[in-house]
Parts: C-alpha cells; sequence; structure tokens
C-alpha cells in the first residue's frame, strides 16, 4: 500500500509527483529560515524509501497505485511555452513549473534551496536504519547492516565538512594561487537560452571552494561533443571568480590555473585574459583520465602514487592513484590509470602543476576519501552540474545564486 499522507508519490504524472513530494520538504525549511531566528546548521533529511523508488527519473509506479491527474501538460504545449506566453489559467507559471524541475528527488531539492542557502543531508531512512527493511529471509535487505562503519564515518565526516569544519587542508599550498575548475552541463529539452550552462568551481587555500553560476548559452557542440564559451561569457565568469578572491584574500592571484576537461580555445582564452589583471600569471590546464598508458612495478603492489612520466614541458602523465607508503596499502582494485595532463595555454613548468595537482587530489570534503584520483577543481563537477541544472534555468536569472560553498551542492 501506499503511504497514507505522502500520497504525491502515486501521481501519474512524474513531475507532479517529484515536484510535490520535494515540495513537502522544501517548503518547510523555506519557511523556518525566513521565520525562526535561529537558523538550522545543517537539515538531516532522512527519506522514507519510497520517496527513492519514485521519485527517479525512471521512476514507474505501479498501476494499483497510481492518481490521475487533470492538469498534466503535454510535451507538445510545453514546447509552445518555451517561447510564447500562455493567458489560459491552467498553464500559467505554477501550473508549469513542474515540468521545468528535473525528475530526481535529490537534484530537485538541492537546487530548490539554493537561494534560500538552508545546508542538507539526504539519507535514505533504510541506510541509517537497515533492520527495519528485510528481504524474503529477514535480513536487512540492502545488506547495509555489514556497512554501519563506512555509514557512519561518511555521515559524520559530511556533516563535519558542511558545518564549517575544514576535514582537508593542503599542507604548505603556494601563497597567491587559485585554482578554478570549469563545470559545464547540458541542459534537458525544455530549458530556454541556450544547450548548456556553464560554472565555475574555485579552490581556497583556507581549504575550502566556492561555486559560481555563469552564463547559459549555446556552448555544446554535439559534432565533436565538447563545450566552449564565447568571449563575453568567459570574461565575466572568471571576472566574478576573481572579485570573490579579492574579498578573501585582500588582493588579486599571483596566479591562476584554469582547469578544464578540454583544451580552450581563442575566444575562450581571450575572455580570461580580459578578466585577469597583468600582475597574475594565467595558465589552463586540460586534465583528463586517461587509460592509454599503463605502468608496471614488480610485486604484488601497482606503482607509486605521485609517480610520473613528463613526456614533455608542456605534457606529462601524474598517477594520482597507486602505493600508498605510509598507509601500507594500496585503496583499490585495478591497475590504476594516470591522469593526462597538459598545459594548453599560459607558461608554467610542468613539475610545478603535477605537484599542485597531486596535492589538489588529497581533497575529498563528502566521504573524506584520501587520494581519490581526481583534483578538486574538478571532483564535484558533476554533482554541481547536476544541481545547477535541476530546475528551471536561462540567462534572466544568472545574477540571482550568489556565489556559494561547495557544501551546498553535495
Amino acid at each position: 500500500m501506499s503511504h497514507p499522507i505522502l500520497t504525491q508519490w502515486d501521481l501519474e504524472d512524474s513531475h507532479l509527483r517529484v515536484y510535490k513530494t520535494v515540495e513537502l520538504f522544501s517548503s518547510r525549511i523555506i519557511k523556518a529560515t525566513i521565520t525562526e531566528e535561529a537558523q538550522v546548521d545543517i537539515w538531516f533529511i532522512v527519506i522514507p524509501d519510497e520517496i527513492y523508488k519514485y521519485c527517479r527519473p525512471k521512476s514507474v509506479v505501479e498501476a494499483s497505485l497510481k492518481i490521475g491527474s487533470k492538469n498534466r501538460i503535454s510535451r507538445k504545449v510545453l514546447k509552445q511555452l518555451k517561447t510564447q506566453m500562455s493567458f489560459l489559467p491552467e498553464y500559467q507559471e505554477d501550473k508549469v513549473a513542474p515540468y521545468y524541475f528535473e525528475l530526481n528527488f535529490h537534484n530537485q531539492l538541492k537546487a530548490r534551496l539554493l537561494n534560500s542557502r538552508a545546508i542538507t543531508q539526504i539519507i535514505r531512512e533504510s541506510t541509517i536504519a537497515p533492520w527495519d527493511f528485510p528481504d524474503g529471509k529477514g535480513n536487512p535487505a540492502r545488506g547495509m547492516d555489514k556497512m554501519q562503519a563506512s555509514v557512519a564515518w561518511n555521515i559524520s565526516t559530511a556533516t563535519f565538512y558542511k558545518c564549517g569544519g575544514r576535514p582537508w587542508k593542503i599542507n604548505e599550498i603556494r601563497d597567491g594561487v587559485c585554482y578554478i575548475g570549469l563545470v559545464f552541463k547540458q541542459l534537458p529539452e525544455n530549458s530556454a537560452g541556450g544547450n548548456a550552462c556553464c560554472a565555475a568551481q574555485m579552490f581556497l587555500d583556507s581549504g575550502d571552494g566556492v561555486v559560481f553560476k555563469g552564463n547559459v548559452g549555446p556552448w555544446y557542440n554535439p559534432e565533436v561533443g565538447d563545450y566552449h564559451l564565447d568571449r563575453k561569457a568567459a570574461a565575466k565568469l572568471v571576472a566574478l571568480a576573481m572579485d570573490t578572491y579579492k574579498t578573501n584574500m585582500g588582493k588579486m592571484p599571483s596566479e591562476l590555473f584554469l582547469h578544464g576537461k578540454v583544451q580552450f580555445n581563442a575566444a575562450e582564452w581571450a575572455g580570461f585574459r580580459d578578466a585577469v589583471e597583468s600582475g597574475t600569471n594565467l595558465v589552463g590546464v586540460r586534465i583528463r583520465e586517461s587509460n592509454d598508458l599503463k605502468l608496471f612495478r614488480k610485486g604484488k603492489m601497482p606503482v607509486l602514487r605521485g609517480s610520473a612520466y613528463i613526456h614533455s614541458k608542456r605534457k606529462a602523465y601524474l598517477w594520482s592513484k597507486g602505493y600508498i607508503p605510509r598507509l601500507q596499502t594500496y585503496p583499490g582494485r585495478e591497475v590504476p590509470n594516470p591522469l593526462h595532463i597538459d598545459v594548453c595555454r599560459g607558461n608554467v613548468d610542468i613539475e610545478v602543476v603535477l605537484n599542485d595537482l597531486l596535492a589538489l587530489t588529497k581533497l575529498n570534503y563528502n566521504t573524506c576519501i584520501f587520494a581519490d584520483g581526481v583534483p578538486v577543481t574538478l571532483r564535484f563537477a558533476d554533482a554541481v552540474g547536476e544541481i545547477l541544472t535541476a530546475g528551471p534555468i536561462s540567462n534572466n536569472d544568472e545574477g540571482n545564486l550568489v556565489p556559494l560553498p561547495f557544501r551546498h551542492y553535495i
């Protein structure tokens, strides 16, 4: 049977089902942030497993539980509403809103709470109470009873970080250096203003990171499958990041490293340079995981973490995963693959880039896992992109979202 109170799960229209279920949580949290004098540091949202089951993109409600909806809107009408306004009451903004949000409870809830700045930790009920959800033999259905130590570690470290703690901090970080990772996310068909959203993740030497939402535009090229900004959008995004850096540090950085998964083109680079003062050395670095080069070591353990093969003054391979002498183990199963590093713009010593990236791969705020292989500037790229595009988005609202720390997105 369906839950006796939260019957929103049973709505036949998936958009309405997810939207209304999220509303049950988001409306109360937003109201509390507005009306309560004492603010909550972190909201723990323990969701019934039915929400996980019925409020994801491919969720299907059993026919016996479905509740029909009279307000359902077709794809054809939604496409028309993108380009022309309707004065019919059934197509007003409050009626259409559910169809512009992603069909994912987690991402939609995070997106709808960004403006309220509420910080959340979403947990499935069966994760922390596995014995209450037995299978046919009476054992915990998901096997979470065998992972309670990991669950406790992940929840406690994530909570520590989201409440303002710093589980990781780079030792002896170079003074005056700023690292920014560019984030792109292709938009769904029902979005207006372009085909992709861009954002920047800036890492601060305080041990935290900040996310900046950039322009929405035609950044995605389907022919080659990559993303590139135009000059104006590139300048605007980096200028916002530089203003925040100056506010935090009291000065502009002496070096600015831009990390991306593709090479920066001429228009992008010109825009980046427009936003950076002459005293800042600007460097563009492409970082991508590679499997075209394998390195083996005698014995049972794989290559040492931190090993590198310098191919040229601008290109190298860096093994950010591997055997860690201090831990006397390799926390992995397969032969580790390297990161392919390419200094595609600007000038810098390749060894400086490798040392910086190796340090940045130590950081994972969400689970506090040591050295999981990807630099923090790109670590949360997918998570940030998913949250930024989980709701309606266009160039008209690009200035409404203030720069927020990583903890709002993970």
